[in-house]
């Protein structure tokens, strides 16, 4: 009986490993690889806003790219500013009694990525996430998923806004 319960143990081990190794075989053949550093068209940039989006932006460049982060006075290569930051809540749907059923959340920012000489990487232009959420009665724990959504806009747009300056264009000066 105890022989019977070992070989069964070692059997099943042998086949979770097997899965194992087909499942990292699968996944190398078909490509996939983590996400390395982002190779931006400039080495230095200056990001001189001090909002939270900024911040995450700031951290997401230091720690994710070959771009160094500087301030604006020691001439970067590059300079993205944040134009405009917004919040919305729109009313997506009533019921019979004309109270509010569901929301959209919207977030919406402005940048540009520019050289200090004035030409454009990337001109003027702006993102608009939106996310619907549904209202009852319990006001205070749907603020409070709102702000939680707000927040996940705001990571959504930083990994946007990471893509974009990737595929940025150097000027011609």
């Amino acid at each position: 009986m105890n022989r019977d319960r070992t070989s069964h143990r070692l059997a099943r081990h042998v086949s979770v490993s097997a899965l194992f190794l087909l499942l990292a075989a699968l996944l190398s053949g078909c490509g996939f690889q983590l996400r390395g550093t982002a190779e931006l068209p400039f080495k230095t940039i200056s990001v001189p806003a001090e909002t939270p989006l900024a911040i995450d932006l700031q951290r997401n460049i230091a720690s994710g790219t070959n771009a160094k982060i500087v301030p604006a006075t020691e001439n970067p290569q590059a300079v993205l500013a944040l134009l405009s930051e917004g919040r919305e809540r729109l009313i997506l749907s009533l019921n019979a009694q004309g109270q509010v059923t569901e929301y959209e959340l919207r977030y919406l920012v402005s940048f540009r990525l520019y050289s200090p000489k004035g030409t454009d990487y990337i001109p003027a232009n702006q993102i608009v996430l939106r996310r619907p959420i549904t209202f009852n009665d319990q006001v205070l724990a749907k603020e409070e998923e709102a702000e939680l959504i707000y927040r996940e806009m705001r990571q959504d747009m930083v990994q946007l806004i990471m893509r974009r300056l990737a595929a940025a264009k150097p000027p011609a000066e």
